[in-house]
């Protein structure tokens, strides 16, 4: 007798159509959460440096502006000889305002004796981040240099 030979080969059960390897969607949910993430990080970095940098600016614009107020001087004074000349306070105040104007920005000018501070404000509006906009303020002062009176040979 002979042994029977192998048993014929069948095709394996093909997958129900429809189904796939059964991750039921987890990864989708994985890279959803990773994808907000990285645009959240994004927006915070973006944003962060572009909120600094419009600080930044806001100090320029306020050290600029104390200084052109700071060069307004009583030209009365001057002319008449006095012995000390100090500020013209509204020209000061005028001069800051009006620098504040041509540079887009808008602040206050205080002038006390021979000093001119300036806080200037400018608005940043958020680019990534939905979160609207945002003032940002920032304050200097400046004082004029005056040389020591010289003295007489």
């Amino acid at each position: 007798m002979t042994a029977p030979g192998p048993a014929p080969r069948t095709a394996p059960a093909a997958a129900p159509a429809g189904r796939g390897r059964g991750d039921s969607g987890q990864a989708t949910a994985f890279v959803v959460v990773l994808a907000t993430s990285f645009v959240l990080c994004l927006g915070l970095v973006f944003d962060g440096g572009g909120l600094l940098r419009a600080h930044s600016g806001a100090h320029l614009m306020a050290q600029e502006a104390a200084r052109v107020g700071v060069q307004q001087i009583d030209w009365a004074a001057y002319r008449s000889g006095a012995e000390e000349v100090g500020l013209d306070p509204v020209e000061a105040s005028r001069a800051a305002q009006a620098f504040l104007a041509d540079a887009g920005a808008t602040g206050t000018v205080t002038v006390d004796g021979d000093t001119v501070t300036v806080t200037c404000s400018v608005d940043y509006g958020f680019v990534l981040l939905p979160i609207g906009s945002t003032t940002v303020e920032a304050t200097a002062s400046a004082r004029p240099y005056t040389s020591p009176a010289a003295s007489a040979p």
